[in-house]
């Protein structure tokens, strides 16, 4: 989606936000593996870039990776796993 439809922009990270929420209670639970899949994804080397600034585009994908409410969901599950981590456990099992 190009830069200049402020619009799209505004109704996309809007969804985006809508979409957290909706998914709120799974990502509280099981937010950071679920995140780091998601970034490993869309990060991948065959993957389009998320942010072209040389033909003014941006993927929604930025929206998502760059969400503060979806990192914030995920918080809980990273302090778990951190938790788990210097313990010796290990998370999920």
């Amino acid at each position: 989606m190009r830069y200049e439809n402020r619009a799209r922009l505004i109704a996309v990270r809007a969804l985006v936000a809508a979409a957290v929420l909706v998914s709120s209670p799974v990502l509280l639970l099981a937010g950071a593996p679920i995140r780091r899949r998601y970034v490993r994804h869309v990060l991948r080397d065959a993957a389009p870039q998320i942010l072209d600034k040389e033909r003014g585009r941006v993927g929604v994908h930025y929206f998502v990776i760059t969400s503060r409410l979806l990192a914030w969901c995920c918080r809980p599950t990273e302090a778990l796993g951190r938790s788990l981590a210097r313990r010796g456990g290990t998370p999920g099992g």
